[in-house]
């Protein structure tokens, strides 16, 4: 069954005709209520999870309008998805240091409204103040991919049916968070949090969403799904809340430059205490949160023969890619063997050496 079928059976569509600087395309969505499916566990327990609900109608004044939906699609496609992650970044810091609050009937001072798909409309760059969620599930704008195992940097992942009572949401995918593919790691805009860096689970079990890859994005290109590699592989953002490999390895790394901290993989006051030091001895901007130019700073190059810390956060992210080796901070023969197959299978150098290269490439091309 085509988009537009789906769409059709689970909201009344009307298209409006106004144009919003040439640029971005929408939908106008009634929602159909079924008051026996608002009430559903699984309903509750996604808007508990991400605190979304219904969103502006299309024709508000709050959500971008557009007659001519074709426009998406001959759009220029030159934005790459480092950039359009890049842009997702920065509304994790642009509140003074803080998250872009969420809300549903507020534009942030860029333009964009401060929802979930407000959010998404700011990082692909569309029109202001952003389409909604069903807008964003048209094929003008996205292609909607067969499976999540086609995911690549910049896809999105899209809760766009109106049967649960219009709870609806959209997150950006950035990277797969472990060599299963059971879980990845994802931008979005939620109620309470605001702006959020995280590992989600949305649609990769039995759920509303559907994987969709921005027209703007051409084929997706750059890296992310796991079945290339990525040349512009892009630090990862850890701060307050983040947990995973990606931490443990921060926090190894913390180690290694002489702090005191639990690699338990879970980001709290002690590690962003820790960061905040280390970005003062390195005269970095203190914020807690660890980005490029932390990153850039806080990796060792490490090698045959190396022990310690580094080489213990080294292991845990080789093992990601399910190198099964025991982190026990020693470069050995293991070590360096698998280092080479992972440089070799990345397209880098092959040599052995777990440099900044190599570094980069570990940590951002899941």
């Amino acid at each position: 069954m085509s988009l537009r079928s789906r769409l059709a059976r689970r909201a009344r569509v009307t298209l409006i005709g106004v144009a919003a600087g040439g640029v971005a395309a929408t939908i106008a969505v009634t929602p159909s209520f079924a008051a026996t499916d608002s009430s559903k566990p699984a309903t509750v327990a996604a808007q508990k999870e991400t605190g979304y609900g219904p969103e502006p109608e299309a024709d508000s004044k709050l959500v971008t309008q557009s007659s001519e939906l074709s426009t998406m699609a001959t759009a220029a496609a030159t934005l790459s998805p480092d950039t359009m992650i890049n842009r997702a970044r920065t509304w994790l810091t642009a509140n003074n240091g803080s998250p872009v609050p969420y809300s549903m009937e507020r534009n942030w001072t860029d333009g964009y409204r401060q929802d979930c798909s407000g959010y998404v409309s700011m990082a692909l760059g569309l029109g202001k103040p952003g389409l909604n969620t069903v807008g964003l599930a048209d094929s003008s704008v996205t292609t909607r991919l067969s499976s999540t195992s086609q995911l690549k940097k910049g896809d999105l992942l899209i809760d766009y049916s109106t049967s649960d009572g219009d709870f609806r949401h959209v997150v950006i995918f950035e990277k797969w968070a472990n060599a299963s593919h059971s879980a990845y790691w994802a931008y979005e805009q939620r109620g309470t949090y605001g702006t959020t860096h995280r590992q989600l689970k949305y649609g990769i079990g039995s759920d509303n969403y559907d994987p969709f890859r921005p027209v703007k994005l051409g084929d997706g290109g750059g890296g992310g799904g796991g079945e290339a590699p990525s040349p512009g592989a892009s630090w990862p953002i850890l701060q307050s809340g983040s947990k995973g490999a990606d931490v443990r390895s921060a926090q190894q790394l913390l180690t290694a430059h002489g702090y005191r901290l639990e690699a338990d993989g879970i980001f709290g006051p002690d590690t962003r205490s820790a960061v905040i030091q280390f970005q003062r001895s390195q005269s970095l901007a203190a914020d807690g949160v660890i980005g490029p130019d932390t990153w850039s700073k806080l990796i060792k190059t490490v090698q045959h023969g190396s022990s310690g810390q580094a080489v213990k956060a080294a292991q845990t992210q080789l093992n990601v890619y399910g190198y099964g080796l025991t982190a026990d901070g020693e470069f050995g023969p293991k070590t360096k063997s698998a280092t080479e197959a992972f440089q070799q299978n990345h397209h880098l150098q092959v040599d052995g050496i777990i440099g900044p290269n190599t570094w980069r490439t570990l940590l951002g091309t899941r």
